[in-house]
């Protein structure tokens, strides 16, 4: 399955950076052109029922093996965007071949090295195919090595028609990393039992529980005035924003927090005397405590309008998605299903949970979804430059599709 790396390099020099605020779906036009081409090769593979449609979504379909009918179907999913955090404009991915643990110079000229000493994730692929950036742009592992892994896996088992499988859909999503992934994803037209994103990390991860999330977006409302007759009369809502920041947990940040801990993550920032803005994202794998960090924004914002003057500052909070764990311990198969097919290829898996969200999370809580956890593609330190990827893992992640589809025949 090696054409599944040279897939990979060919996607990512597809620029699908989503963007935040927009009012279009999807927010960016590449993504449709990019989709549009995945089509065409679903097509030239061979897959059934291809479909682009109005916003975007590809979806697709392997019929079931003559006999298989009655099995489950399953359906794995990718997203095509990258994050809007950073560039995914030229990217100019690098293979490093047989990797030899030290360190790799992405950008010489600014000095730019992805190091195991910073990142020790690295010392588990010495002698393996990574693949890296150049140091300008982020790499598009998140998530066109889980749309490789996919497509590999698809043209493997055309390949193959004697590995049993019933029916597959397949389904690409623009927007998922600005939130609005499966926003209007036909989940039950999709017509699985269950599914998978292909969306994760280091060979062997499995996530079924993720954070519950929400976002707040607070505003500030100040009173401008010239500075030297300010006295009494300014209202510097810039710095009233800055004095709601500092008043929240300053332990509960990203930076501070790792496993089952959860965060405020300031997002972004803007402001001046007369108005100032703030978004946050708030995650917390408990719905409790995502209800106390709401309370607490809450909080925040009603202290400093006892001192500055009602209507100073306003909290707008909207919930975003919730933790996938109770749907899936509802169908203990889905589970079963992945820990036995890495199993039996010798992968050892490693189950952790989402510090965020998937598309398989929000389809899972959905009334309409159906549950839908996560699978590696071999994707290291996402959304930024020193991202990398792990060529034998992605091997394996196909190699795991293959596999679930084929016992999942065979338990039926």
């Amino acid at each position: 399955m090696q054409a599944a790396l040279e897939r990979f390099l060919k996607y990512v020099t597809y620029d699908t950076a989503s963007a935040y605020e927009a009012q279009d779906y999807p927010s960016t036009p590449n993504q449709k052109s990019f989709a549009q081409m995945l089509a065409q090769e679903c097509r030239q593979l061979g897959l059934r029922d291809v479909k682009v449609d109005d916003y975007g979504y590809l979806t697709a379909t392997l019929h079931a093996t003559p006999g298989y009918e009655g099995a489950p179907a399953i359906g794995f999913l990718a997203h095509m965007d990258t994050s809007p955090d950073l560039s995914g404009a030229n990217v100019r991915p690098r293979v490093v071949a047989n990797y030899d643990g030290g360190d790799i110079t992405l950008d010489p000229e600014q000095g730019i090295v992805l190091s195991p000493g910073r990142y020790p994730s690295l010392t588990a692929y010495v002698g393996q195919t990574l693949v890296v950036t150049d140091g300008k742009t982020l790499l598009g592992a998140d998530d066109k090595a889980g749309i490789a892994a996919i497509m590999e896996a698809m043209a493997h088992l055309l390949a193959h028609p004697e590995i049993a499988h019933g029916k597959i859909r397949i389904g690409f999503t623009p927007d998922e990393e600005v939130g609005n992934g499966v926003k209007y994803f036909d989940a039950q037209g999709f017509g699985v039992d269950f599914g998978y994103t292909l969306d994760g990390g280091a060979l062997g991860e499995f996530e079924y529980e993720n954070f519950n999330a929400a976002q707040a977006r607070v505003s500030v409302k100040g009173v401008s005035s010239h500075p030297g007759s300010a006295k009494d009369v300014m209202v510097n809502a810039a710095l009233i924003a800055a004095e709601y920041a500092m008043a929240l947990p300053q332990g509960e940040t990203p930076a501070n927090t790792q496993g089952y801990e959860g965060f405020y993550h300031l997002r972004a920032q803007s402001g001046t005397v007369e108005r100032a803005q703030l978004t946050y994202i708030l995650r917390d794998f408990e719905q409790d405590g995502l209800q106390r960090r709401k309370a607490m924004m809450l909080e925040v914002a009603k202290r400093l309008n006892a001192r500055y003057g009602e209507g100073t500052v306003a909290v707008e909070l909207q919930d975003q998605y919730a933790n996938m764990a109770q749907r899936l311990e509802e169908h203990p198969q889905v589970k079963h299903l992945a820990l036995e097919a890495m199993a039996q290829l010798g992968v050892t898996p490693v189950v952790m949970p989402i510090r965020g969200g998937t598309d398989g999370a929000m389809l899972s809580t959905r009334p309409d979804g159906f549950p839908c956890p996560n699978l590696f593609t071999g994707g290291h330190n996402a959304h930024g430059r020193y991202e990398y990827l792990v060529a034998e893992s992605l091997e394996m992640a196909a190699k795991v599709i293959c596999r679930i589809v084929h016992l999942a025949a065979q338990a039926d």
